[in-house]
């Protein structure tokens, strides 16, 4: 593994380590970068995959396509509605092995219009943050039982955005966050994004405070041709080219865009921070974040925040 201009040459098919043993769960596994990281782990011969999606028809498709490259590799698809905090919370108590060794949580949304979740939330902060705030707290029994086993490597993957910077003044409207806050826009930015993907980088950097046995990081995959950006219209996917040509910033393709989580997610243990955040490829960024992102007292409260939502799912 190099390094070139700061950042790391990553080459997933010869560096990613042997993953024999290993339990792993990503969420959004059945399209854009969730597919590439699945097909790229599975590569590398773990016990077994569980990745969420919406579509039963892309998560057999993937379990089909990943068996004809390696035919031992375990794979189980859980169905989940990110809107929906009992859906996520549902398909977190169809987990069953005894340990997790990976959980990589790149499930998302980005721009969507104003609405609520199924539970009332904003429906950025819902799927980007809540509802992955439901995996992590149902799975974090499991992944700390596993960090005490002897050569255990467990870690927690975050996906999120340059975005982040993008979020309301106070870093995350908590008073707001049951209404739709169509209030928060500015210049066109979707501030609401922002404070999903700012509640990213700091729900990691507490899970690494709390549980340090886990090696809990957030990662921006930079700008990718998925259907995360694709799919939005036309003048809104202009505009959005347009502010990253103007931060000298491009597009990626899927098979570059994966390599940032895939590094860290399986690249050396010893070359990482823990509750570090990464741009590509393997660039630890702390030095970057604003006061909010680095915030200890923030992240304690949206973990508070976080936890009382929790609790109240059926």
């Amino acid at each position: 593994m190099g390094t070139i201009s700061g950042f790391v040459n990553f080459d997933p098919e010869r560096e990613i380590p042997s993953l024999v043993g290993k339990v792993i769960f990503v969420t959004g596994g059945t399209a854009g970068l969730g597919r590439e990281s699945v097909e790229a782990l599975a590569k590398h011969d773990p016990t077994h995959i569980y990745f969420t999606g919406r579509n039963a028809q892309a998560g057999e498709s993937l379990i089909a396509e990943v068996k004809k490259t390696n035919p031992n590799v375990g794979m189980t698809f859980l169905k989940a509605d990110m809107t929906s905090l009992s859906s996520v919370k549902g398909a977190c108590d169809k987990f069953s092995h005894d340990r997790l060794d990976l959980l990589m949580c790149n499930a998302g949304i980005m721009d969507t219009p104003p609405s609520l979740s199924e539970d009332g939330f904003e429906i950025h902060f819902a799927v980007n943050h809540l509802a992955h705030g439901m995996i992590i707290q149902k799975l974090l029994p499991i992944m700390a039982r596993t960090a005490e086993l002897p050569g255990s490597d467990v870690r927690l993957v975050s996906l999120t955005s340059t975005g982040w910077r993008g979020h309301p003044k106070n870093g995350i409207a908590f008073s707001t966050l049951k209404t739709t806050q169509e209030d928060l826009t500015m210049l066109g930015f979707n501030l609401r994004y922002g404070q999903s993907k700012l509640a990213n980088i700091l729900y990691a950097a507490e899970v690494a405070r709390r549980y340090p046995s886990i090696t809990a990081v957030s990662v921006h995959p930079g700008v990718v041709s998925t259907g995360l950006v694709n799919d939005l219209p036309l003048l809104r996917r202009a505009f959005i080219y347009s502010a990253i040509w103007l931060m000298g910033g491009g597009v990626v393709e899927p098979k570059k865009g994966r390599l940032s989580q895939l590094w860290v997610a399986a690249g050396a243990k010893k070359e990482l921070v823990n509750g570090g955040y990464y741009l590509p490829i393997g660039v630890l960024s702390n030095n970057k974040l604003d006061k909010y992102a680095k915030s200890e007292e923030l992240a304690k409260e949206l973990w508070s925040y976080t936890d009382d939502v929790l609790a109240k799912v059926a």
